[in-house]
């Protein structure tokens, strides 16, 4: 996987095939892969900066981050996703050092929230994300809120 390239964009410097390629990994992970029928197209998309891993026009690793008072009174990172053919290759892992350093760099805060897939608590404990202790189902995958400071 040696031409992989990582992208950082806001909604307006996307080019039509890159955020078609996008959109399609979200829908691809999200509603196919976990059968979850949800609207992903929140409006949200033009309030955020995209960060994702392409390989010959494929998307393999993607997030969204949002500055402060957005989604949270804190910055946050969402729609989190590593794709079938990329899992196992440490991409999630990359893509989450660099939603925090994009935080850091653009939004000059360390301080984080974002709703985690349960499964995946320790995965965000090993950046620093911590448990709030406020768990919910959404879209029936049940959630934990967890904050980094």
């Amino acid at each position: 996987m040696s031409n992989i390239v990582w992208k950082i964009k806001t909604f307006d410097e996307f080019t039509v095939p890159e955020l078609y390629a996008v959109l399609k990994a979200r829908i691809d992970v999200f509603v196919i892969e976990q059968n979850c029928p949800y609207p992903d197209l929140d409006n949200s998309d033009q309030k955020a900066v995209h960060i994702w891993a392409e390989e010959n026009g494929d998307v393999l690793a993607y997030c969204r981050v949002f500055d402060k008072g957005i989604k949270y009174d804190e910055t946050s990172i969402g729609r989190v996703l590593t794709t079938e053919k990329a899992r196992g290759k440490s991409l999630g892992k990359l893509l989450i050092k660099y939603a925090v350093e994009t935080i850091e760099n653009r939004f000059h805060t360390s301080e984080i929230r974002i709703s985690a897939q349960d499964y995946l608590l320790k995965f965000y404990g090993d950046f620093g994300f911590k448990d709030t202790g406020k768990k919910y189902l959404e879209d029936d995958i049940p959630h934990t809120e967890m904050i980094r400071k």
